[in-house]
């Protein structure tokens, strides 16, 4: 075999080698990309109003308490509107449909949405947790943060011992 056959073998190889790496980092900006657009941040009351104005497209969760006092039914008779906070700081959520058995004031909650133009959090999803004893772990920081938490164990404990 001649060297000029040899450099011309040698040249295709790399240009394969080359070609394959460069379909491979395309595929991998693209499933990157794809996966970039179904992330869902999670954000505590506090770093709501820490973080606002929040882009309006930004699919977000929220998470915290439902302080007492605040869920009523707007005008339009569909949508249900309640305050959510970490103890800290809150934010006003909008929720149209039917929510779960175990909402209610003072329960722990998780709302999937988007912040609206006029600050309010726009809810697509409402779940509503059993007890507090599982938060996430940003509204149970906030949590003690604000002094609750011992609350919240006080009165768990006085569950359990009844």
């Amino acid at each position: 075999m001649s060297l000029s056959r040899a450099k011309s073998r040698k040249r295709q190889r790399m240009y394969i080698i080359g070609a394959v790496l460069l379909a491979v980092a395309g595929a991998a900006a693209l499933a990157l990309t794809a996966f970039e657009d179904s992330v869902v941040f999670f954000f505590s009351p506090s770093e709501i109003v820490e973080k606002s104005p929040i882009d309006p497209d930004q699919r977000l969760r929220i998470g915290g308490l439902v302080e007492e006092g605040t869920v009523t039914k707007l005008q339009d008779g569909k949508t249900i509107a309640f305050v959510v906070t970490d103890m800290a700081q809150s934010v006003t959520v909008a929720y149209s449909g039917i929510l779960p058995d175990l909402f209610r004031e003072g329960q722990g909650i998780v709302a999937e949405g988007h912040m609206n133009a006029n600050g309010m959090f726009v809810a697509s999803e409402v779940l509503a947790k059993h007890d507090e004893n599982y938060m996430p772990p940003e509204v149970a920081e906030s949590l003690k943060k604000s002094g609750y938490w011992e609350e919240i164990e006080a009165k768990n404990a006085k569950k359990m011992r009844n």
